[in-house]
């Protein structure tokens, strides 16, 4: 890994600071490593209507995607709580699109940099990918 987990984590405590939840009070975020090395830092974005609201970790993918990279080695991801906190569904399948699963990191922090790490693969092993949708 390009940077040491406790650093990743750290940029994800950065990035929690920008959340903007204003109905649930729960703010996250996350710190995605792109293979290149850059970091791309998301947080949750909520919305009146709530079925727009974007999680943190799927702000990352968003942004590294539109800015090129779509190779990634790990996620940290941070929330409010003390407990670990575990990407949505949704986000486990947006980053599974971009990853191999068994060699991508989720890095879940609890309370104080306290973490727990899992692979991909660990947290979503059923995964829909692109393979379904090759045709013979």
């Amino acid at each position: 890994m390009h940077m040491s987990e406790e650093e990743l984590i750290k940029e994800a405590y950065e990035a929690r600071k920008m959340a903007y939840a204003p109905y649930s009070g729960f703010r996250v975020g996350a710190a995605l490593l792109g293979k290149s090395g850059k970091v791309y830092r998301g947080c949750n974005i909520e919305n009146a209507a709530y079925s727009p609201t974007n999680c943190a970790e799927r702000t990352a993918v968003f942004k590294a995607v539109s800015e090129g990279e779509t190779e990634f080695e790990a996620i940290a991801i941070v929330g409010d709580g003390d407990d670990y906190l575990s990407p949505c569904g949704v986000c486990r399948q947006v980053l599974a699109e971009f990853v191999q699963p068994e060699n991508f990191f989720v890095i879940m922090v609890g309370k104080d940099y306290d973490y727990q790490k899992a692979t991909l693969l660990e947290l979503f092993p059923a995964s829909f990918s692109k393979n379904f949708l090759e045709k013979d």
